[in-house]
């Protein structure tokens, strides 16, 4: 992981065990992720809703979407919320099952939150630029979501 991404993940730490509400911990994080990180043009987190299977729009930094609700299986954060494992797009327009909240996104990643082993959370991100997720997104999102899942 590289220094920046080392960084950031030190002072989202501090976020979360900051003792604030979990909206507004989540929402910090969003904004810092978006303004820190120049390929992260939309940063937003999904909660589950296992009685209707859905996925609700929490907390997010970036334009309006109109995807507040999106169905299990539906589109990218459909399908993590199915298989919780991360996923990635280096180019959305490639994707069967893509829904697309913004004609500037080229490339998307979606990260699970988990808590005890149980999908609960996701972490999605959308940039402009095709092919822009690398390893070092994997591996800091990926951590970032593990310290992520005690707001839970």
């Amino acid at each position: 992981m590289n220094s920046q991404y080392a960084s950031l993940l030190n002072l989202t730490g501090k976020l979360i065990t900051s003792g604030g509400s979990q909206e507004d911990v989540l929402t910090a994080v969003c904004h810092l992720l978006k303004e820190e990180i120049e390929h992260y043009d939309w940063v937003g987190i999904y909660l589950a809703d296992f009685k209707k299977k859905e996925l609700k729009l929490g907390p997010f930094a970036g334009e309006i979407t109109e995807h507040i609700k999106i169905p299990f299986g539906k589109g990218i954060c459909g399908q993590v919320a199915q298989n919780p494992r991360t996923f990635i797009s280096q180019d959305v327009a490639s994707e069967d099952n893509y829904l697309s909240c913004s004609p500037w996104v080229k490339s998307e990643i979606v990260v699970p939150i988990m808590k005890k082993g149980k999908f609960i959370a996701q972490l999605d991100i959308d940039s402009h630029t095709k092919s822009s997720f690398g390893d070092d997104d994997v591996q800091f999102l990926e951590a970032l979501c593990k310290e992520m899942a005690a707001l839970f």
